[in-house]
C-alpha cells in the first residue's frame, strides 16, 4: 500500500511540475496552438467604423501571409481601458499587444507590466519616428510603446463668418498670436453670438497642451529625478485667456465649459459659435454632421513665445511583459507600421501618422477637409508635459481638474488656482517620488 501511495505522489508532482510548466510557457492563457502555430491577442481601441475596417483589414492581411503567427483582433474601449488592462495585468490575462495612449502608459511601465522594446525595435521602424516622439513612450531608460497616431489641437471654423467679419485668416506660418486671438473673438462677438467655444470637460489636458506654445511647462524635473510643480507665466497664458473671454469679454461661450468636443457642434453649425478648438480627428464628425453647403476650415491654434509648439499624447502600441511571443508581437507591429499601413490607419482615425514617410504622403497632404493644414503642424507636437510625471493621474482628477474648472468658471482667482496646482499638486506627486 505505502509504495503504490508513493508511486502515486510521485506521479502526481510530475503532472504539477508540468502544469506549472505550461502554465508558465501560456502567459496566462497565451500559448502556441497544437499544431505549433502562435496566437497573439491584440487589444484595439479603434472606434471610428472606418479605423476599426482598416485595422481589421490589417490583421487580416498580416494572418494571411503568416499562417504560423495568427493575430486575433479584440475590440477593447477607450473609456474602460486603463481599468481593464489594470486588471488583466494583475490576472495574468493581458493581451501580447495593447493600443492604448502614451499618457497612460507611465504606471504600467515603471510597474514591470509592459515589455521594454529597446532592444527589440527594427532599425527600420526606430529611425522612421522622430526622436521628440519615442520620448512620449520613454520611462527612464526604456521604451515601452511604439506612437503611432497623434493629432494637434485645431481651431475649427465657420469659413463664412470669418469672411464676413474681414478678420486675418491664420495660417501654420502665420498663425494668430493668443492676445490676437483674444481680440478676433471679441470682435466675431455679438448679437447672442460668441467668436469662440471651449468645451472644456477635460480641462487638463487641453490647458497644459497649448501652454506649451506659451513657454507653459508645470512640471520641472530636477537633477535628482524629482518633479516639482511651478506655475509660471507661460503656463497662465492658455487659462487666462480663455477666463477673459469667458469673463471679460463676454466673447467665449460659458454654457460649453463643461461639455465635450461633440457637444459644441450642433451649435456650431447653427451659428451660435465661430470656432470651436478640438483636435484634428474631430474633421470626421464635421464632415458627417455638416448641414448641407456648410463652409468650415481648419485653422492652427494660437501661437506664443515658442510658437506653434503643443503637447501631444499619441496612441501607442505596446507589448505585455508576461507575452512568451514578444518577437513575434514585434513583427507584427513592424508589419502594421509600414508607412503604406500607417497611412491607412490615420486616413481610418483622421489623425497624423507619427511615421516621416507615413506623413510625406500624399494623402496626407491634400486641400480637401484640410488635411495639408494638419500635416503642416505635424513638426511642432512635443511631448506632453506630464508625460512621464508619476501620480500625474491623481494630480489631475483630484487637484488640477477641480481647479481648473474652479477658475474657468469664476469661482476662484488665478492665485488661488496656482496654490492649488503648485501646492496641493506637489504634496500629490510627493507620495510617488519618496
Amino acid at each position: 500500500m505505502r509504495a503504490i501511495t508513493e508511486r502515486a505522489w510521485r506521479c502526481a508532482a510530475v503532472a504539477v511540475a508540468l502544469t506549472l510548466l505550461l502554465a508558465g510557457c501560456t502567459g496566462g492563457g497565451r500559448s502556441a496552438d497544437a499544431d505549433g502555430r502562435i496566437t497573439l491577442r491584440f487589444q484595439s481601441l479603434a472606434w471610428q467604423e472606418e479605423s476599426v475596417r482598416a485595422t481589421k483589414e490589417l490583421v487580416e492581411e498580416w494572418n494571411a501571409a503568416h499562417p504560423d503567427v495568427r493575430v486575433e483582433y479584440v475590440q477593447g474601449s477607450w473609456d474602460s481601458v486603463h481599468d481593464q488592462l489594470l486588471t488583466s495585468f494583475e490576472g495574468g490575462e493581458a493581451p501580447d499587444i495593447i493600443h492604448d495612449a502614451s499618457d497612460d502608459l507611465a504606471d504600467f511601465a515603471y510597474g514591470g507590466y509592459l515589455a521594454d522594446l529597446t532592444a527589440l525595435l527594427p532599425e527600420r521602424l526606430r529611425s522612421d519616428i522622430p526622436e521628440h516622439t519615442w520620448r512620449t513612450a520613454t520611462f527612464g531608460d526604456g521604451i515601452y510603446g511604439v506612437p503611432f497616431l497623434q493629432e494637434p489641437r485645431v481651431l475649427i471654423a465657420n469659413a463664412d463668418w470669418l469672411k464676413r467679419s474681414g478678420v486675418r485668416v491664420p495660417t501654420p506660418r502665420a498663425p494668430w498670436t493668443w492676445a490676437e486671438f483674444r481680440q478676433v473673438t471679441e470682435r466675431l462677438s455679438g448679437d447672442g453670438t460668441y467668436g469662440v467655444a471651449w468645451p472644456l470637460k477635460d480641462p487638463v489636458s487641453a490647458t497644459l497642451n497649448l501652454s506649451l506654445s506659451a513657454g507653459g511647462q508645470l512640471f520641472h524635473r530636477g537633477a535628482d529625478g524629482k518633479v516639482t510643480l511651478r506655475y509660471e507665466a507661460g503656463d497662465a497664458v492658455v487659462p487666462d485667456t480663455v477666463n477673459a473671454q469667458v469673463r471679460t469679454d463676454r466673447s467665449a461661450s460659458p454654457s460649453t465649459l463643461g461639455s465635450g468636443g461633440s457637444d459644441t457642434l450642433p451649435g456650431f453649425f447653427g451659428g451660435r459659435y465661430a470656432m470651436v478648438p478640438l483636435g484634428f480627428s474631430y474633421r470626421q464628425q464635421i464632415v458627417q454632421q455638416a448641414p448641407e453647403g456648410f463652409d468650415w476650415q481648419v485653422l492652427p491654434a494660437p501661437a506664443g513665445a515658442d510658437g506653434l509648439t503643443q503637447g501631444v499624447s499619441p496612441q501607442t502600441l505596446s507589448i505585455a511583459e508576461d507575452s512568451p511571443h514578444k518577437k513575434e508581437a514585434v513583427a507584427f507591429l513592424d508589419f502594421l507600421l509600414r508607412p503604406p499601413n500607417m497611412v491607412r490607419l490615420a486616413l481610418g482615425d483622421w489623425m497624423l501618422p507619427t511615421g516621416a514617410a507615413a506623413l510625406a504622403d500624399p494623402a496626407l497632404r491634400t486641400a480637401e477637409h484640410d488635411w495639408a493644414t494638419g500635416t503642416a503642424l505635424a513638426a511642432h507636437l512635443r511631448p506632453a508635459p506630464a508625460q512621464s510625471v508619476r501620480g500625474y493621474p491623481e494630480w489631475k482628477d483630484k487637484v488640477a481638474t477641480p481647479a481648473f474648472q474652479e477658475y474657468y468658471s469664476g469661482a476662484i482667482d488665478g492665485d488661488e488656482l496656482r496654490h492649488r496646482l503648485e501646492e496641493d499638486g506637489n504634496l500629490v506627486l510627493a507620495r510617488y517620488q519618496r
